[in-house]
């Protein structure tokens, strides 16, 4: 499996390139169409282009390996098998920021085997910057081997990522979330692109990262956080028959000197809803 986890991270790092230039051309050319998903979500004909693009790729190379892509999700998780190789895409992560000319935007793209994550790639075309990981041989950042930063002597000294849900009636349970990190770290961050989030917590740019998210956002990203040193963890249990490296429910990504404090935090006001 190991020999096949470096093929399918150079082909997902290959794809994911593709992938960015091609979003980025529709956006210099002025051809992006905005529409809307359930709760006001924002989708643009480049996150479309972007997904044919990547399933093409898929299709082509792997025609018996399944995909799971955000812009055709299913409707909660009784519906996805996690059996053999699947692979799971997020072709344009920060789509605002992508149709607002702000940098933080990227295209991910990870494959699991039975629920185990064994490659995935991050680019982020703005930033000039293309994540790899490889499991359990590192994670990388053009090319140069990352390594989180333990740099933080405590929680109150952290900086953390963490991001809002779509649907407005689910703010109550991430103001809690920000309330609490921003009176107990340092300071928060909201890029608005948890996928690129994430792989700053494994570039040392973030002391951890923290929201529900879903599998496409963890997948690719987690990988290449763990790969570099990172703990994960989640506020809430994991539900039975979800792999818990695609469960992204009020999920922690931490330097490991801080992970027991900042998930203890985390727990201590339950920020879930009842």
């Amino acid at each position: 499996m190991n020999q096949k986890a470096n093929e399918w991270a150079n082909f997902a790092e290959k794809v994911v390139r593709d992938a960015g230039k091609r979003v980025v051309e529709l956006r210099e050319e002025g051809i992006v169409d905005k529409m809307f998903k359930n709760a006001g979500e924002l989708v643009t004909s480049a996150d479309l282009e972007s997904d044919k693009i990547i399933r093409e790729a898929i299709t082509q190379c792997y025609p018996e390996h399944r995909i799971l892509s955000e812009e055709s999700r299913v409707n909660g998780w009784g519906d996805i098998t996690f059996d053999g190789p699947l692979w799971i895409i997020d072709p344009l992560d920060g789509t605002v920021n992508y149709a607002n000319n702000l940098p933080h935007f990227g295209i991910s793209i990870a494959i699991a085997f039975d629920g185990i994550v064994w490659a995935g790639a991050v680019y982020a075309p703005d930033l000039n910057c293309t994540y790899v990981g490889i499991r359990n041989q590192g994670a990388y950042c053009n090319g140069e081997l990352l390594k989180v930063y333990n740099s933080s002597e405590s929680i109150a000294d952290a900086v953390i990522g963490t991001g809002f849900p779509h649907n407005k009636k689910d703010l109550k349970s991430a103001l809690s979330r920000v309330n609490i990190l921003s009176t107990h770290c340092r300071d928060i961050r909201r890029f608005a692109a948890p996928t690129i989030d994430i792989c700053y917590v494994a570039s040392g740019k973030l002391h951890g990262h923290t929201e529900s998210l879903a599998p496409w956002d963890v997948a690719a990203s987690g990988l290449i956080a763990r790969e570099a040193g990172a703990l994960t963890g989640h506020v809430n249990a994991v539900p039975d028959g979800i792999p818990i490296e695609l469960y992204g429910d009020d999920v922690l990504f931490s330097a490991p000197n801080i992970f027991k404090d900042l998930l203890h935090l985390l727990r201590l006001p339950n920020t879930k809803e009842p």
